[in-house]
C-alpha cells in the first residue's frame, strides 16, 4: 500500500502570509514586539506539518510538536463529531483527533486505508 499523506491544502498558507504582512508593523513598534512574528510562523508550521499518514503499519497522527502511531490492529473506527471533525477511535477506547480531516474526507480516508476503515454509507444505503 505504501504511505499516503493527508494534509491541509497549501492554499491555507495564503492567510498566513497575509497575517505575517499585517504583523510586521506591530512587530517593529518596540524592541520586544518582534515576538509577534512567532504567530504566523507557528501557523505556517502547523499547516505544513499537521495531518495523517496512512501506511501498512497503521495510522500516524501528526500535530505541530509530535506524532502518535496507532497500528491497524488497534483501530476500532472513526467517530464524526458534531461539527464534522474526525476522531480515530482505538480498541482501548481512546480517541485521537485527525487534524486537517473533516467528514467530507471519509470516502478518501476509507479508500486510502485499503478497506481497514469502512466507507460511509450513502443516502438510502445500509452500512456494511
Amino acid at each position: 500500500m505504501g504511505t499516503a499523506r493527508l494534509r491541509t491544502s497549501r492554499v491555507a498558507l495564503l492567510p498566513v502570509v497575509v497575517l505575517a504582512i499585517c504583523v510586521v508593523p506591530l512587530a517593529s513598534a518596540a524592541s520586544w514586539t518582534p515576538v509577534f512574528l512567532l504567530v504566523p510562523g507557528l501557523a505556517a508550521a502547523w499547516v505544513l506539518r499537521a495531518g495523517v499518514d496512512l501506511g501498512d503499519g497503521g495510522v500516524t497522527v501528526r500535530s505541530l510538536v509530535g506524532a502518535r502511531r496507532v497500528p491497524w490492529a488497534e483501530v476500532a473506527g472513526i467517530r464524526v463529531a458534531e461539527r464534522g471533525a474526525l476522531w480515530l477511535v482505538t480498541t482501548r477506547g481512546t480517541e485521537l483527533r485527525l487534524p486537517a480531516l473533516r467528514a467530507r474526507d471519509l470516502p478518501r480516508l476509507a479508500a486510502l486505508s485499503g478497506g481497514r476503515i469502512p466507507a460511509p454509507a450513502g443516502p438510502g444505503e445500509t452500512p456494511p
